[in-house]
């Protein structure tokens, strides 16, 4: 009989890769999801079961409640846990993103040691949790060591933080008669080709860039990953004795929007596309940033460089990444695909903020 695994968030981005990675490796998958009537946005999921053959579930159960979530980990061998809120802007209240995402790692940590089942939570942090707060001036190369000042981030990277210190803190407090183990998962900007017509607001960056939504790049760097590649991280962080009680930063080096978009230019405008590759000065951005929430998430962020070493992931976990040139084309491939964009579009589409890392 095969292990199970509750992968939580199912409808969202990266969970449909975990649920996609596992169901291909044999695990049967219960996923959670808050509305089991909207079937769009997971019948892609059904339609990966049935083309393996594989055993997946779908539950009801959401991070504002403890309804559910003793019923989602009953008789599962193993966690994880993806759900989160991400925004698509910068919250009026901070709290609307820090207590969903400290309150539901809890839920889930706590229904987890309550089941007797789960022998170990692969949470999805984020380098968000390791890099912010630090001095900017003078970046440094952070490792799995490093933490984020809290004092000092905004607050979906707060609320990252805060919910990893969280975890890490319950499994620390547990009594000696329970067991559970964690290991946590730290992400950078994922990438990667959709696997429905909504977009996760991680891809938007590309979608923007492709939709010619603005004059161009502000200067922003990202350290990103691939999704599916971070899903075969989730795995190895679920299956190998040794990544328990770790964490992993997945990402790669830093990449420029500008790099982003030259990449995407070289590809796509050859096919009627209209990239635009050159750089946005930041006076703009905080002009457009009064009138775009979008844009003012991304004003956080102006003239960051984001250095991170996923070696750790590489030496423990045989963790490897696939060139972020291929990943950034595969996602703009899907996103035309599915018909988010095209060369005479016009349509202004926003990602959708989702329960996705």
């Amino acid at each position: 009989m095969p292990e199970r695994v509750l992968v939580t968030g199912a409808s969202g981005f990266i969970a449909g890769y975990c649920i996609r990675d596992l169901l291909e490796r044999g695990y049967a998958v219960r996923g959670t999801v808050r509305d089991l009537s909207a079937t769009a946005k997971v019948s892609h999921l059904q339609g990966l079961a049935d083309r393996h053959g594989a055993d997946l579930e779908l539950v009801a159960a959401g991070l504002d409640s403890d309804a559910g979530w003793a019923d989602a980990v009953a008789g599962c061998d193993h966690v994880m846990h993806v759900a989160s809120p991400f925004p698509g802007g910068t919250p009026d209240n901070e709290d609307e993103l820090i207590r969903p995402a400290v309150d539901g790692t809890l839920r889930v940590l706590r229904a987890a040691a309550a089941s007797g089942t789960v022998k170990r939570v692969v949470l999805t942090s984020s380098i968000a949790a390791v890099s912010f707060g630090h001095d900017e001036h003078h970046p440094t190369l952070r490792t799995e060591q490093d933490w984020s000042v809290v004092e000092r981030s905004p607050a979906y990277q707060k609320s990252k933080t805060l919910a990893e210190r969280a975890a890490w803190d319950y499994i620390a407090a547990m009594p000696a008669n329970q067991h559970l183990e964690l290991a946590v998962i730290n992400p950078g900007l994922v990438l990667g080709p959709v696997q429905t017509e909504g977009v996760n607001t991680s891809v938007d960056v590309v979608r923007m860039l492709l939709a010619r939504e603005q004059p161009g790049s502000p200067s922003i760097g990202f350290a990103t990953v691939d999704v599916r590649d971070l899903a075969v991280a989730h795995r190895l962080a679920m299956e190998l004795p040794q990544a328990a009680g770790n964490r992993y930063i997945c990402a790669g080096g830093n990449i420029w929007m500008r790099e982003i978009a030259k990449v995407l230019a070289t590809e796509f405008n050859p096919r009627g596309f209209r990239v635009p590759t050159a750089g946005v000065p930041t006076w703009l951005v905080w002009i457009v940033a009064r009138f775009d929430p979008t844009m003012r998430l991304a004003l956080q962020l102006v003239g960051r460089e984001e250095l991170v070493s996923s070696d750790r992931a590489k030496r423990e976990l045989g963790w490897t990444m696939r060139p972020v040139q291929q990943t950034i084309i595969d996602t703009a491939e899907s996103l035309i695909e599915y018909g988010i964009v095209s060369p005479s579009s016009t349509r202004r589409r926003r990602g959708q903020p989702a329960a996705a890392r």
